[in-house]
């Protein structure tokens, strides 16, 4: 007996454009669906509009999040210059979503001979599964479709996750976008995943929970193949600006009058502490990009232990796989290397943040307690940190503030003498 499986896919929206790329699809506003022989152009008349949006994503988007794109705007207003930043701009560089995509579906012979009723019974039970086991409102929903025109019936559901969370810094409610309100990580998607299925059969639905720990296993091996081949260049790509990143600082060290750390003070040549900010960024960039090569590995596992696939095509993808792999392995060696190195570094520079605020005159204060508040926002430094570089310097309390250090640390401004400083050092 052939069994069908319900699915459900949870994909993040980072950017606006990408937003826009979304709706030009969802909305069949492209061009180019007239030489793609996945979607026949003359069954789009009967897509379905669960949700409708006579806009385009983006003015959608942005009728809906009016009120978050105020706030924002009000607060740049007080914030200086070289941290103002459009709405727009505060979105796509965000390590939150913009907005998020949830598409339902199932194995193609689900629908064969449903009637058009039954799929919008099926489609109204994955809507009550947004609202009610998800928890989005109505009004956090932009846009929802069925396509019809493609080879096995499905929905797209964009939501954006709009809330109000309490700002632990200034001690108020602010609008966010946070995805992590609905869906937490992967082990809640699994369980809201057997929730989804839960609900179809309860509906009367004959379908089994797909295959857990995959929620793309639908995409064709060739598709795999070309994934595979994007990570390892990307992989290479990494290890080359880390290697150029850490000759780059090694080079300058050798030039430095001064050590880094020394028992009484701190002082770096600004090209020397240019070139350590871009290790630390570039090391973050390999270490960021790790979840997502084992998340490709976990996939293509359980693709290829779920699915009777051509031998030869398998053998192809598990030698790319291999390569990448190996790829991967010695990236993740240079990074556990790189972690001591990586610390050592931040130590310095609370170090070296540390005596600014406490030799320099007024003027290299402020700019390195400019310099403390993005490391801080950045996660770079916590308010621990904040906290060791600033306790009894001048900028203490507005520190202290800025970071959420409880105010009974405090422990009064002391005054130091300014010490001479070479004219090749830094000077924020």
């Amino acid at each position: 007996m052939n069994l069908n499986y319900g699915i459900f896919r949870s994909q993040p929206i980072m950017t606006i454009n990408d937003l826009a790329q979304i709706g030009s699809h969802n909305k069949r506003e492209k061009k180019a669906y007239k030489s793609n022989p996945n979607i026949k152009l003359e069954l789009t008349k009967n897509n379905i509009e669960l949700v409708l949006l006579a806009e385009k994503y983006v003015k959608g988007f942005k009728m809906l999040v009016k009120d978050y794109e105020r706030e924002h705007n009000e607060r740049m207003k007080t914030e200086r210059d070289d941290r103002k930043r459009t709405f727009n701009e505060m979105l796509n560089k965000s390590k939150s979503v913009v907005a998020d995509e949830l598409m339902f579906t199932a194995t193609h012979k689900f629908f064969d001979n449903m009637s058009k009723d039954e799929i919008m019974r099926w489609a109204d039970t994955c809507m009550d599964f947004v609202y009610n086991d998800l928890g989005y409102k109505k009004e956090q929903v932009l846009h929802a479709t069925i396509h019809l025109d493609e080879l096995t019936p499905h929905i797209h559901c964009v939501v954006v996750p709009l809330v109000k969370k309490l700002d632990k810094r200034t001690n108020t409610e602010r609008f966010t976008i946070s995805k992590k309100q609905y869906i937490k990580d992967n082990i809640h998607l699994s369980q809201l995943q057997d929730v989804y299925n839960l609900r179809l059969r309860e509906a009367g639905f004959e379908l089994e929970r797909g295959i857990k720990n995959s929620d793309r296993k639908h995409i064709k091996i060739k598709e795999f193949k070309k994934t595979t081949r994007y990570y390892e260049d990307k992989v290479t790509t990494i290890n080359k600006s880390l290697d150029n990143a850490i000759n780059d600082f090694k080079e300058k060290m050798k030039t430095t009058k001064n050590t880094i750390i020394d028992k009484d003070y701190v002082r770096v040549r600004k090209d020397t502490f240019d070139s350590m900010k871009n290790v630390i960024k570039e090391t973050k960039k390999a270490v960021e990009f790790q979840p997502k090569i084992n998340e490709l590995f976990n996939e293509i596992d359980t693709y290829t232990q779920s699915h009777q696939t051509l031998e030869k095509e398998k053998n192809n993808l598990q030698r790319e796989v291999k390569a990448l792999t190996t790829r991967n392995q010695n990236l993740i060696k240079e990074n556990n290397h790189l972690k001591d190195y990586l610390k050592a570094i931040l130590e310095a520079i609370k170090h070296f943040f540390r005596e600014l605020l406490q030799i320099g005159n007024e003027k290299t204060k402020d700019r390195t307690t400019s310099e403390i508040k993005d490391y801080y926002d950045n996660e770079d430094f916590d308010s621990n940190d904040v906290y060791d570089i600033s306790k009894g310097t001048t900028k203490e309390n507005e520190l202290f503030d800025y970071a959420g250090v409880p105010s009974y640390l405090k422990t009064g401004k002391r005054s130091y003498d300014d010490k001479n400083k070479d004219d090749n050092e830094i000077s924020l």
